[in-house]
């Protein structure tokens, strides 16, 4: 009974040790020099290995080689005296290629090709688009007759560039993704176009459509920055134009921009 009550006392003793230490350091309970010694293990956290991204397999990787993007659009340092109105928009749609790095497949390239167009709708305004002079007339008609629909359409052929980072490459179709780059275009068609003409009290006086077409106080080449981030084929996308909208004195310094949804896959 003497025998049972050491050894519970040296039990406790370790137990209240053992409670006081970290769980990771072994600890050594002695009754005295001639009794048994209990040692606990050390318990250690395995070390998680470290992915070799340069040997994931992208056999079933979808690269988004095709790129769809749906944008509001509207612009910078627009002078007070320019009116619009309404919900100006976008259409871009390119093909992309896209190049893996060897040595982290999550990062690539995307370089392709493709076509943007958007609207610009304005307010009892007419654009003097294929105008005389070397400015560009924005005239304001609201005490005359002015169309009820009435816009600015440009056209652009675009070469985008961008450095993607997807954090699963190889299931792209659902992963978190993010892109940022650049595209340059260079100017296909610029036009105005009217829709059923209105006297200043509102009244319709014709329903016809009127168009005209010019490129001469564009810039013809636009550079844009761009980015995007989404899940899977889903992103949401802004694009900011640097250099300025229209030609130097041709008027304001004026810089487009858009932002909206995008579609990618295949």
């Amino acid at each position: 009974m003497k025998k049972f009550f050491v050894l519970l006392s040296v039990l406790l003793a370790g137990a209240s040790v053992y409670a006081q230490r970290d769980s990771t350091t072994p600890v050594t309970v002695s009754r005295d020099t001639t009794s048994p010694v209990i040692r606990t293990p050390a318990i250690t956290s395995p070390t998680p290995k470290k992915r070799d991204w340069s040997k994931v397999s992208l056999s079933n990787r979808s690269n988004d080689h095709f790129m769809v993007q749906v944008g509001y659009d509207s612009w910078l340092n627009k002078p007070d005296s320019i009116l619009t109105k309404g919900i100006s928009r976008s259409l871009n749609i390119y093909f992309m290629l896209d190049f893996p790095f060897k040595t982290n497949p999550r990062f690539s390239i995307g370089l392709g090709a493709g076509m943007s167009g958007g609207s610009i709708f304005f307010d009892k305004t007419i654009i003097a688009i294929a105008g005389s002079g070397t400015r560009l007339n924005f005239r304001n008609v609201a005490d005359t007759n002015y169309y009820k629909k009435y816009k600015l359409a440009t056209t652009y052929a675009e070469v985008p560039l961008e450095l993607r980072f997807t954090a699963n490459p190889q299931n792209n179709g659902k992963s978190f993704k993010v892109a940022i780059g650049g595209k340059v275009g260079t100017m296909l068609n610029a036009h105005t176009k009217g829709k059923n003409l209105q006297s200043k009290s509102g009244s319709t006086l014709n329903s016809f459509t009127i168009k005209e077409s010019s490129k001469r106080f564009f810039n013809s080449t636009r550079l844009a920055a761009t980015a995007r981030v989404g899940y899977g084929v889903f992103s949401v996308f802004g694009v900011y134009q640097i250099n300025n909208f229209l030609k130097e004195g041709a008027g304001a310094d004026i810089r487009p921009y858009s932002i909206g949804i995008a579609f990618s896959g295949l």
